[in-house]
């Protein structure tokens, strides 16, 4: 399975987790709501999803909805196939939220791993996270040491295209930096609280609620937004 192929899986499954839908509906939300998949080709959705059928992760139903053009004949109406997650594949897809290795860190597979982390563990997407910010200041270190090197030898254009790239960089690892942050003050909050509740009760419900992966208040941009993790980094 080729990289980028398993990020369209993995971001397929989690879409799905949330509700079943149809390729269409499928399209508009990796569109959308996850802009790392802006450039894939939508040709390669539909081989993903049948793919997934043949793995035993979805399932094919048919669906009534006729707002997908592509998903009817010529001549006439049918039902279109809604796509639902299995226990196997969900059980496949939270296999793959607790993974931390070196794709994790990647531009495009981290942008899809951070729009799942409301369905993460505190303590994967810390070391996401974590790993995300060493990549990209090895990234800044290089890109420092070449832009030394030649900076006398560069016309003023290139000069600026390299410095918006380093800037690019510095600026999510600041971002990376406040969530971290914001991570750890949230853990140890929940530490805390769990504490309390430990005592107060018996039952275990601290616990529990430590286990469910909600993130703390992520910092914003000034214009009240989150930023894009797939937005500014330097390729």
């Amino acid at each position: 399975m080729s990289r980028r192929s398993g990020i369209l899986e993995f971001a397929v499954l989690g879409l799905l987790r949330e509700s079943p839908m149809h390729g269409y509906e499928l399209r508009k939300r990796l569109n959308t709501s996850l802009g790392v998949f802006r450039a894939f080709s939508y040709g390669s959705l539909y081989p993903c999803l049948k793919a997934l059928v043949a793995s035993g992760w979805l399932i094919e139903e048919s669906g009534n909805s006729t707002d997908d053009p592509l998903a009817a004949p010529l001549a006439g109406r049918r039902a279109k196939i809604v796509y639902r997650l299995t226990a196997e594949g969900k059980e496949h897809f939270e296999e793959l939220l607790s993974q931390t290795g070196p794709d994790a860190y990647e531009d495009e597979h981290f942008a899809a791993r951070f729009a799942f982390f409301g369905q993460t563990s505190r303590d994967v997407r810390m070391r996401v996270l974590e790993g995300r910010r060493s990549r990209l200041e090895e990234r800044l270190e290089k890109m420092r040491a070449s832009f030394a090197r030649t900076r006398e030898r560069l016309d003023d254009y290139t000069l600026e295209l390299q410095r918006h790239g380093m800037e690019s960089v510095e600026r999510e690892v600041r971002w990376l930096n406040e969530l971290i942050e914001s991570e750890r003050a949230g853990r140890d909050q929940q530490r805390s609280d769990s504490g309390g509740s430990a005592r107060r009760d018996p039952s275990g419900s601290a616990a529990q609620r430590d286990t469910s992966g909600k993130a703390g208040d992520l910092p914003r941009h000034r214009d009240n937004s989150q930023p894009d993790p797939s937005a500014d980094t330097e390729k």
